[in-house]
């Protein structure tokens, strides 16, 4: 079957599915286990009430617990194996991650990202949103912002490579160095440490785009009321972005820098193209990249770890989204 008509089969299936799953539910319920007929009938109709949302959350509910939750409990499990996959060694892989100086060298670097990327980010959205609804061109100078959200990881690393790269002709920072210190062209990819700045600012060029709209949209939102009160009882513009503005917004800016975190905590496209996690560039996606075909045992362990770290940030995260409900 051709591509075209797998696609179309699929849509139809799944449409006509969902509809006939639906239509057959209720009249099972209505009729068959509940009937709305004899003494019982009140007694039944309310129980058909009851029972009907599980009947429409059934679906989802299953497609989580197949894609979601069994992957998870899976991959836990599968971790516990050697990297045959058929000798049982408990918690060997987990031990062996934490002994591993590469491993520690990762978390390292990826605490490092998670405090790095998501600041950066939201503090050059949030002063951009800030300053481009200033200006009359804003809106060019938005788009041009927003751009690199539409370039992918891999394209923006490659675009990156060749500003970073050692040789004046090419490297915008080594033609710096040149202009203006007469420098030696230096690879600044292999700089310990620094390095991985380097490569931290990339993913803040990108996402900054999308912190600026977020906090452009929560900005325009603010009450112009509580600004001319402020200004009327003599408060700088200083004093009116950070004591009026960035309060009123302050849940916005914990779901942008949220976000951005649990992006931070799955890339890994920038480091494995930037420099494969080499030079003291690890981190844990890359890392786990490097067992994946070789030794599912840990790399299943390092990504149960990769979960692990994310999921207080998605709770603390909801929990936040809650309290701004109220």
């Amino acid at each position: 079957m051709s591509p075209v008509l797998q696609g179309a089969a699929t849509i139809l299936i799944g449409v006509f599915g969902c509809i006939g799953y639906f239509y057959a539910s209720n009249i099972i319920l209505d009729r068959v286990l509940f009937p709305a007929r004899g003494p019982k009938a009140g007694r039944n109709i309310n129980r058909a009430n009851q029972v009907r949302p599980w009947l429409f959350l059934f679906p989802a509910i299953f497609a989580l617990g197949l894609y979601l939750v069994y992957p998870v409990v899976g991959s836990f499990y599968r971790s516990l194996f050697d990297r045959a996959g058929d000798d049982f060694i408990g918690l060997g892989n987990y031990i062996d991650l934490i002994n591993e100086p590469t491993f520690r060298t990762a978390v390292f670097n990826n605490f490092l990202w998670i405090l790095v990327v998501p600041a950066g980010s939201t503090f050059f959205g949030l002063a951009a949103a800030q300053l481009t609804d200033r200006l009359r061109w804003g809106n060019i100078a938005k788009s041009l912002i927003f751009m690199p959200m539409a370039i992918s990881f891999v394209g923006a690393s490659l675009i990156w490579k060749f500003v970073y790269a050692n040789n004046a002709d090419i490297g915008l920072i080594n033609a710096a160095r040149e202009a203006l210190f007469g420098a030696e062209p230096l690879d600044v990819l292999q700089i310990p440490f620094w390095n991985n700045f380097f490569l931290m600012f990339i993913l803040i060029w990108i996402q900054t785009g999308f912190a600026m709209v977020i906090l452009s949209a929560a900005l325009r939102g603010i009450p112009e009321e509580t600004i001319e009160a402020a200004i009327i009882d003599g408060a700088n513009p200083f004093q009116v972005f950070f004591r009026i503005k960035v309060p009123q917004i302050m849940g916005t800016i914990v779901v942008v820098w949220t976000t951005i975190t649990i992006l931070v905590l799955k890339v890994f496209d920038i480091v494995y193209t930037m420099t494969g996690g080499n030079f003291g560039t690890q981190i844990l996606p890359s890392y786990m990249m490097g067992y994946m075909f070789r030794d599912n045992g840990r790399a299943t362990a390092v990504a149960f770890v990769i979960m692990v770290i994310v999921l207080p940030v998605m709770v603390w995260n909801i929990v936040q989204a809650r309290r701004e409900q109220r």
